[in-house]
């Protein structure tokens, strides 16, 4: 990755008068960027492992307790609809900045909290305001870069996405273990505001004054209603975002299949998980240095082919082999790899989709994703987990919706091929 200083240009399609300069090396550019990405499961990952202290500590039911997580996911859901068309009237920099003053604000809100209806209250709005980095990320840096720069940032910032799942619950474990609960939630206020500062000092506005869409229920809802009636945009949303559950199917299924059918001790279970994240780490490398060496759309049928591979393999050694993790966790290693190489170049398509609506792409695309997770989190995996067959065969389904979502949209394109910025459309 270049340490060299950046200049941030408009794309082919920002007018020509609007130009900023980011002076700040490419892969700092990648940290900040990731970590607005990464906030919103961060603040989930670091807070699990004190469940049982704050249980104790508020006098909390564990009915009580899932309702802080219920009320985060349900706030983040709900927000991810208008975070990016909230960008794409006011700007990018300013919907960032109030999204992460709010996080850092309810952080310290839930550190102080003494009642469980509080600490309830400030998760839903905590929720509400994590999104805001996720979604406006995306579409800064469509902003910024040209497609073949663009797809290696996305890529960059892929490799750092992939790392934060590990960290947050060790810091968060540590930090209940040798302080207390309130930690990590202090621990978070301190997060935002380092992040907020990042963004501040470093972020500048990528989206030109007259780019922007006026804020009016009309305007929104002209833009919903064409974004939401593209067929491409679904195909393309299902096709990133229901695979990743193929790999993420196991990562919510890991008591059952790491301690039940694999027979692992809990402190064995980092290997599962650092397996996983070396795939998403090397499919992102790999994605990166694929930029502008070949075709987009022969990049997202390699990954395909990779997860198609990855989960022929996983079935096949559920079914011939005993189970055990030396050959139990390739095959979701490669598989997460296939989707790390292919998740960069379908989701600047969705962005570029709708050039002049990009936030709004992608809290379309953000909101899909979150559907797929929770209903494999909710209903597809209490039912799979128990069954190491089960779980291959499902995993490889998950992938087979994502693969055909894109092979319809391919012929669609060749049907109905309309112009878009993006040379994989």
């Amino acid at each position: 990755m270049s340490t060299e200083p950046s200049p941030i240009e408009p794309t082919p399609t920002a007018p020509a008068a609007h130009r900023t300069d980011w002076h700040a090396p490419r892969w700092l550019q990648a940290v900040l960027l990731a970590s607005l990405g990464t906030l919103g499961p961060f603040s989930i990952d670091t807070y699990l492992p004190a469940f049982a202290g704050i249980a104790r500590s508020l006098g909390a039911t564990p009915v009580e307790m899932q309702q802080t997580l219920s009320a985060y996911l349900l706030g983040f859901a709900l927000m991810n609809l208008f975070h990016g068309a909230l960008s794409d009237a006011l700007g990018r920099r300013p919907v960032v900045l109030a999204g992460v003053a709010m996080f850092t604000l309810t952080s310290l809100g839930c550190a102080l909290t003494d009642h469980i209806g509080w600490l309830i209250a400030l998760r839903a709005l905590q929720g509400m305001s994590t999104g805001a980095g996720m979604v406006v990320s995306r579409a800064v840096i469509r902003d910024v870069y040209p497609p073949d720069q663009a797809q290696k940032m996305m890529s960059q910032v892929t490799i750092f996405f992939g790392i934060a799942p590990a960290i947050a619950p060790l810091v968060g474990g540590w930090l209940f273990v040798h302080l207390d609960w309130r930690a990590v939630f202090f621990f978070l206020t301190l997060v935002g505001c380092a992040i907020w500062l990042g963004v501040w000092r470093s972020l500048p506005e990528t989206l030109a004054p007259d780019r922007r869409q006026p804020l009016s229920v009309r305007s929104l809802w002209q833009g919903y209603r064409e974004l939401g009636s593209d067929r491409r945009f679904w195909l393309l949303a299902l096709a990133s975002g229901v695979p990743f559950n193929g790999m993420f199917l196991y990562v919510l299924g890991a008591p059952s299949f790491l301690g039940e059918l694999l027979g692992l001790q809990p402190a064995q279970f980092f290997w599962f998980f650092v397996s996983t994240i070396v795939g998403i780490m090397v499919g992102a490398t790999v994605s990166g240095r694929m930029a502008g060496r070949i075709e987009p759309r022969r990049q997202i049928r390699m990954g395909f082919l990779i997860m198609l591979l990855a989960s022929l393999l996983n079935i096949a050694g559920t079914l011939l082999l005993p189970l055990h993790p030396l050959w139990a966790f390739p095959p979701i290693l490669l598989f997460s790899l296939g989707w790390a190489v292919l998740v960069p170049v379908v989701t600047l398509m969705v962005l570029d989709l709708s050039p002049e609506r990009r936030g709004m792409a992608s809290s379309l695309q953000a909101t899909v994703g979150s559907l797929a997770n929770a209903l494999v989190a909710g209903v597809v995996t209490p039912l799979v987990m128990h069954s190491a067959l089960a779980l291959s065969l499902t995993s490889a389904g998950l992938m087979a919706i994502g693969l055909l979502a894109w092979v319809w949209h391919r012929r669609l394109l060749r049907r109905d091929p309309r112009p878009s910025t993006h040379p994989a459309a």
